[in-house]
Parts: C-alpha cells; sequence; structure tokens
C-alpha cells in the first residue's frame, strides 16, 4: 500500500499551479471520499490499536508508527457515519494538520487522481453529513460517474480537541490595540472551522472579517472594488487565504493579485494547515507577505500587528 504514495514529493510541484492530487477511498460503503494527497505521510495497512480509556469516541486506538505513537482517528464515525467495521481492506492514512500528526482508519484506499482545483466544487447546503465537507468533485468509476465528497478534517480534529481562540497578553502592543477596532480583513478559505477560528480569534479586537470561501470568490470581490475605482488596501487591512481551496487556491489567488496593478500592493498572509519549508518557498514564489501554519491565534494577531503598524507609521 505504501507504494501509491510512493512520489508524493514530487507531487508538490502541483501546489502553485491551481492543481492538486486527491487519495480517494471508501468508509465501509460505496460512497468514495477524498483528502489532498500533500497532507499524507503514507498509507498502511492497521497496525496494533491500543486503547486509550477516557479518549474521545472518535479515536478508535493509538498505534506506535515509525517510533511514533499516533492517535487513529475513525474517519466514517467522525463525519456521523457510524463506526466503521474491521476487516482486511481497512487502512490507515497518517497526515499532518496544523503541526501534528494524526491517522485516519478508513476501508480500502482506492487510487490518486490528479485534477484541477476548477473540477473542485462546494458541496451543496444541506445538513448531515455535508457539515464536514469541504467539497465534491466528480470522478469516474468503472465507466460511471460518481460524487466524491472531500473531507473537512480540520472540522473533524477541531471536533476532537477543541480549540482556543485566547491570545496571549505579551503578543498584543498597547499601542496598536486601539488601531485594531473597526479593520476590516479579507478571509479565505473553504472550511467553516477553518474561517471561525480566525474570524472568533480578531473579532476580540474589533476587527471585521469579510468571508469568502474560496479564491474565486474573494478575487470577484476585489476585481469590484477596483471596477468601482475603490482602493483595495482602504477597504482591507490586509487579506488571509487558505492554500487548498475549491475552484482557485490560494497561490493562484495570489499570483492573480500580485498581476493586477490596481492591487497588486495587497498585503497577504497565507494561513495553512500545510506545514514545512515547501510552503514557505511557495509563499515567497507566488509573492504573499507571511505564511501562519494552523491555527496559532498569537501568530494570527502578530500579523495583523505588523500590518497595522506599516499603516500607522506612513
Amino acid at each position: 500500500m505504501t507504494n501509491i504514495l510512493d512520489s508524493v514529493d514530487s507531487r508538490t510541484r502541483l501546489v502553485g499551479e491551481n492543481r492538486l492530487e486527491l487519495l480517494m477511498f471508501y468508509l465501509g460503503s460505496t460512497q468514495p471520499f477524498a483528502i489532498n494527497v500533500f497532507k499524507v505521510r503514507e498509507v498502511i495497512k492497521v497496525p496494533k490499536l491500543n486503547q486509550m480509556p477516557g479518549s474521545h469516541p472518535n479515536i478508535r486506538g493509538v498505534a506506535m508508527i515509525r517510533g511514533k505513537s499516533i492517535p487513529v482517528i475513525d474517519l466514517r464515525q467522525s463525519i456521523g457515519m457510524g463506526s466503521i467495521g474491521m476487516s482486511d481492506e481497512c487502512n490507515v492514512i497518517v497526515t499532518e494538520y496544523n503541526r501534528t500528526i494524526q491517522a485516519f482508519l478508513v476501508g480500502q484506499v482506492i487510487n490518486i487522481k490528479n485534477m484541477g482545483w476548477d473540477e473542485i466544487m462546494e458541496p451543496p447546503s444541506s445538513s448531515g453529513r455535508n457539515n464536514y465537507l469541504t467539497a465534491i468533485t466528480r470522478q469516474d468509476f468503472d465507466g460511471q460517474t460518481r460524487l466524491v465528497e472531500i473531507v473537512d478534517v480540520e472540522k473533524v480534529l477541531a471536533e476532537i480537541v477543541a480549540y482556543e481562540v485566547g491570545v496571549s497578553e505579551d503578543v498584543l502592543d498597547p499601542q496598536l490595540t486601539p488601531y485594531m477596532t473597526g479593520q476590516r480583513v479579507l478571509v479565505v478559505d473553504d472550511s467553516s472551522t477553518a474561517r471561525a477560528q480566525v474570524s472568533e480569534t480578531l473579532s476580540q479586537f474589533g476587527v471585521e472579517c469579510i468571508i469568502k470561501k474560496n479564491g474565486a470568490e474573494a478575487l470577484n470581490l476585489l476585481k469590484s472594488w477596483c471596477d468601482e475605482g475603490k482602493n483595495v488596501s482602504d477597504e482591507i487591512l490586509l487579506m488571509i487565504t487558505d492554500a487548498e481551496m475549491p475552484e482557485m487556491d490560494g497561490y493562484k489567488l495570489t499570483h492573480e493579485v500580485r498581476s493586477d496593478s490596481r492591487m497588486s500592493d495587497l498585503y497577504i498572509a497565507l494561513n495553512t494547515s500545510l506545514s514545512g519549508s515547501f510552503n514557505e518557498a511557495m509563499v515567497e514564489k507566488v509573492g504573499c507577505n507571511q505564511f501562519i501554519s494552523k491555527f496559532q491565534p498569537d501568530l494570527l494577531v502578530n500579523v495583523v500587528q505588523e500590518r497595522l503598524r506599516q499603516v500607522v507609521a506612513s
């Protein structure tokens, strides 16, 4: 099974080209699901799971994987479908999100599919499982076109380990705090949990967040301001964008902004659960001003203060 991810490193070149690759799998049913390969470290057969008394009910157990104790989360149960039944087809997907390593118990792993973000769509507005999806796409399986549901892993994780939006006192600059009230920030993210994290953190200081669910929506808003003759930097203090989003990713969004002379000086921070030196290199390549690894309220507020410090000084 690990052969399916042997070339993950080479796949990182897709980021920044508005493309991605999805790892597709089943959860004990005929409905295919997926997550982005870029967040996957490896896929293995189910190792021995040690029970943790008092742990969250969605944690199936803890496994020793490459010398590390890693929680294994029942992904089927986490998205409201009931616990997955153990079988020979089950696998564990080891991932890295928000600077932590965790694994997800899934059923049969299908394949990896290369596609453009423009092939990824928002899930329909409805209740139930769709609350745990960031997007959907359509793919051919055995000659039939079927819906693939892309899981909002950040929401799954936030329900297991509650996020905190408190900011350390020593982070706040008392000279800047009065200037934060009334500032507007454009927040672009396909995860409802990630949007809430940023909004709840900044709203404590009177900062208003304008929310968009993907890069295309954000770019349309920015262009509409420009078409109206508005200075984008007068409308918002900065833009905080995720990297991975349907229709247009954060790298492509940044490239489009930088390529338009009417808004090329907009201050942009990339806020993503994709960590590592690769992201830092991509930030420099496409022209972001800052990189924030999710979810760190102190760093988030620091970036806002740094930008505000520039504005106040000018």
